[in-house]
């Protein structure tokens, strides 16, 4: 039975309703003594089990991809920006700030800012900025929650 389990310990004898929804978890015992016998409680644990899920929020849809906040080869200090150099049409050399993200699954898209126009530090910004955007239309606050989980360990590790 999902979110209900059985506890038999310590003078504790009943049914554990548990059901997570958006980060919470509601719980509720149901002892065998106070509701008369272990197949009585289960009765009411099942009722508060559908009452519990009714009344929360759904689950969002999970992602069928991986996030990836968090790659050691990375040097642009986010997931997804990259400093890149190529040989334009003149034979010159142009650097800019590439963001690349994925809309869809199998989709891969990409917009650059050159630091020719906008100079190094705003090219960068404006590239984080634009990431940061696009993350969150695509996760929702789910992205915004991955990337401070990944701010703490960072920060733990430094």
């Amino acid at each position: 039975m999902r979110g209900i389990s059985r506890i038999d310990a310590k003078g504790t004898h009943g049914w554990y309703v548990r059901v997570y929804r958006a980060g919470k978890t509601y719980s509720r015992l149901f002892s065998d003594s106070k509701y008369g016998s272990a197949e009585r409680a289960l009765e009411f644990a099942k009722v508060e089990r559908k009452r519990l899920t009714d009344k929360s929020q759904p689950l969002p849809e999970r992602p069928d991809r991986r996030l990836v906040t968090h790659d050691k080869r990375n040097k642009s200090g986010m997931v997804g920006v990259s400093r890149t150099v190529k040989l334009n049409s003149g034979g010159e050399n142009a650097v800019y700030y590439q963001v690349t993200w994925s809309p869809i699954k199998g989709q891969i898209k990409n917009r650059q800012w050159s630091v020719r126009k906008y100079g190094e530090e705003e090219a960068a910004r404006l590239a984080r900025e634009f990431r940061l955007k696009v993350m969150h239309d695509i996760y929702g606050d789910h992205y915004d929650e991955m990337m401070r989980e990944q701010a703490e360990l960072d920060k733990g590790r430094g």
